[in-house]
């Protein structure tokens, strides 16, 4: 096998999210995991080829074990005074950060309020929601779809969701942009973590004296067998649903039209067999996903994997972005085909880890996109789209901003 520590280390580009895919491309062509430094100065194994991508996501020798980030970083930081802000490491222990058993513990409890039922039950919430945005968009020649539709009606649904006051909403947008985003600074971190741990340990006592009708104080009351989600544990499942429930969504809606509008005779086709929608959002999510490299993981042990090892203690980063558009899985992957019939679609991941809601994420996509089209069915850009900007996040793949005329 060849030698992992012979291979010359890359420096991945800082700005490679603003064309991400010519890097995924070279990266398979050239070949297997690779070593490469990211911009924020940390090694890391890159996974790029689609079957790669897949068998990693379900080894078990693969962790997911949060309350070793910080650790992980710093050991793999060219300049550890320079890697990234430290996690909070009870924010970061969360069901997607985590491994067996404690994850099926997790998942179970989490299952018992997260279920594809309650999430079909929200489709005639999500269309009032919705509609009342396209009211507002309407008063407006124009509007950036993203600060004005994609945001708001996911923070909405997920505010909803979590029984969080209106007046309290907005928080969720800065925590995401925060948290999630990239060249913040230790100490903005750490205030936006302090920040969801006390608004959420609030919450957790309210829900508690008095559980409503919403999933969140179904969470609080979930139990099996005696055993319940502790309060630490709660608070990690929003930070989880605020970074998953609402950023992946808002950027699954505004890549779903800008890709849709760059794509005229695939837009037309949807507009004209408005049936084809469910199967479209299926084919955005390959072709655009909102999710570029998927979240930290590394190896506790050596992997042999496509002709390489990958020793144990390594952290690596698998690319979701790059494996939906490798030819060896999907032909001509390049193009957008909203007819196509997908197997082994890895935008919401795979294994253990596949996200928990899909369902709702789906379900807000087809909504949002297919009511907009239906309102506004001449939609087009108002700016030129060659000059959007992707988010500086590694994690997330969305734009920063989508300005369109609104065209009835």
């Amino acid at each position: 096998m060849q030698n992992s520590q012979a291979e010359v280390i890359e420096k991945i580009p800082a700005d490679f999210v603003q064309d991400s895919y010519a890097l995924y491309a070279r990266l398979r062509e050239e070949g297997p995991p690779r070593k490469v430094l990211m911009p924020h100065g940390v090694k890391v194994w890159m996974v790029t080829r689609y079957d790669d991508v897949r068998t990693l996501l379900a080894d078990s020798r693969v962790s997911k074990d949060g309350r070793r980030i910080n650790e992980m970083f710093a050991r793999h930081s060219e300049t550890p005074t320079e890697a990234p802000a430290p996690v909070d490491n009870d924010l970061a222990a969360h069901m997607l950060n985590s491994d067996p058993p404690n994850h099926a513990r997790l998942r179970r409890l989490v299952g018992k309020a997260f279920t594809e039922r309650r999430a079909k039950a929200l489709r005639p919430r999500i269309e009032e929601i919705t509609d009342a945005l396209l009211d507002r968009l309407a008063e407006n020649p124009e509007a950036d779809l993203i600060e004005q539709f994609a945001a708001p009606l996911t923070i909405t649904v997920l505010a909803e969701l979590l029984g969080v006051p209106p007046e309290d909403r907005a928080v969720f947008r800065s925590w995401t942009n925060t948290l999630v985003g990239a060249n913040h600074t230790e100490e903005e971190v750490a205030s936006a973590s302090a920040a969801v741990t006390e608004f959420t340990e609030a919450l957790i006592d309210v829900k508690t004296a008095n559980p409503g009708e919403d999933m969140f104080s179904a969470l609080v009351q979930a139990s099996e067998d005696g055993d319940r989600l502790t309060k630490s544990e709660l608070v990690a499942m929003v930070f989880l649903l605020v970074v998953a429930g609402h950023d992946t969504t808002l950027s699954m809606i505004g890549n779903a039209v800008n890709v849709l509008l760059r794509n005229p005779d695939q837009l037309a086709l949807l507009k004209s067999d408005p049936s084809l929608l469910p199967n479209a959002v299926d084919e955005l999510l390959r072709y655009e996903g909102p999710v570029g490299l998927a979240t930290f993981r590394f190896t506790t042990d050596d992997i042999p994997l496509d002709g390489v090892t990958i020793p144990g203690g390594e952290i690596v980063v698998v690319a979701l972005g790059s494996a939906n558009r490798d030819a060896e899985k999907f032909e001509n992957p390049d193009a957008l085909d909203i007819t196509r019939r997908i197997s082994g679609n890895l935008a919401f991941g795979h294994g253990i880890h596949y996200c928990a809601g899909a369902p709702l994420g789906r379900l807000q996509v087809e909504i949002g996109v297919g009511r907009l089209l239906r309102r506004f069915p001449d939609l087009r850009f108002a700016s030129d789209p060659d000059r959007f900007r992707w988010k500086a996040s590694t994690i997330m793949h969305g734009l920063v901003e989508l300005p369109v005329h609104l065209v009835a």
